[in-house]
């Protein structure tokens, strides 16, 4: 009689202990080279991801290229990895899969050195879904990202092939809208962008 496979769920792991974003940073520069995981700071508490397939990964070097090569054409400001932490406003530490700021917020800074978390907002953050993040990235991540003024934020599902911009208007976030497949995804932050949705899964 052959056993059945038991489905194991992936999941974010969530600290009890509450930190300071200082006492996350000296946190994070204590965890060993070894460590591959990745660690954000919401609400006070550290959350742990599991790194993400190979498909993830792809998907998110072409959202950056798409992203990186319209704004750097038009000089329009920077476009960061996954890599790169925010010390939000709120007191919140994340690290989007794919962000951008326009060159007046980067210049309006503050500078940090290379080695830091930014201290500044964002203007579009993109979050690429996951097993182990879709709940937190539609609702916790989501919430966050507007409390802070993020003026645009795009969910990726890579199982839908489709994705989900929200735009800032007055402080809130809309219901969204959702470009599939054939459909131009465009932005409204960045005024003349435009590409086919499917591109991003190729």
């Amino acid at each position: 009689m052959r056993a059945e496979a038991v489905k194991i769920p992936e999941t974010a792991f969530v600290s009890t202990q509450t930190f300071s974003q200082k006492a996350f940073k000296r946190w994070v520069e204590n965890r060993p080279v070894t460590d591959v995981n990745r660690y954000e700071l919401t609400d006070g508490r550290i959350v742990m991801t599991p790194p993400a397939g190979w498909g993830h990964g792809e998907i998110e070097a072409n959202v950056i290229q798409i992203l990186r090569d319209f704004t750097k054409s038009r000089d329009l400001g920077k476009v960061f990895g996954s890599s790169t932490g925010y010390d939000l406003p709120s007191g919140d530490t994340l690290e989007p899969d794919a962000s951008f700021i326009s060159g007046e917020r980067w210049f309006k800074g503050p500078q940090v050195g290379r080695r830091q978390f930014l201290n500044i907002v964002p203007s579009l953050v993109v979050e690429i879904l996951s097993p182990a993040t879709a709940q937190r990235d539609r609702v916790e991540k989501k919430r966050i990202y507007e409390g802070n003024g993020v003026d645009e934020y795009w969910l990726v599902d890579p199982d839908r092939r489709e994705v989900t911009a929200f735009h800032l208007v007055k402080g809130r976030y809309g219901p969204g809208r959702r470009f599939e497949g054939n459909q131009n995804l465009r932005s409204r932050l960045l005024p003349g962008f435009a590409m086919l949705t499917r591109s991003l899964f190729a």
